[in-house]
């Protein structure tokens, strides 16, 4: 193992690191602080804390979330897909036809189910 090949990989992690904590040590340095009722109350979920566990309440909003990142991610793999589609060549193509269609079909399978409806 030869230390200078990893080099400038450990330059650029501590590089970022010190980056990283400088900024947020400035920020919380130089930044307003004033703490006031409304910023120290507790705070979860997009809605308030209430008092009883056993409380119903609307799962909506996860379920949506959820699919939202779900299909977020998998749309994002288009992107090294379509960079690299002259390299892959014909497998790669027939590959994405079969994620894509795999993906459309889960999409039309939640619309018929009602799981992206908002009443």
């Amino acid at each position: 193992m030869n230390l200078e090949e990893y080099l400038p990989v450990l330059m650029f992690i501590l590089v970022g690191g010190a980056i990283g904590l400088a900024s947020m040590s400035a920020g919380k340095l130089l930044g307003p602080s004033r703490p006031d009722a409304e910023k120290l109350s507790p705070y979860e979920c997009g809605f308030e804390a209430f008092e009883d566990a056993r409380l119903q309440f609307d799962v909506r909003y996860y379920l949506v979330a959820i699919l939202f990142i779900l299909f977020d991610l998998e749309i994002a793999f288009l992107f090294p897909w379509a960079v690299a589609l002259k390299d892959i060549g014909l497998f790669g193509f027939m590959s994405m036809m079969l994620f894509l269609t795999i993906l459309v079909l889960g999409f039309i399978y939640e619309w018929m189910k009602g799981a992206l409806d908002w009443e």
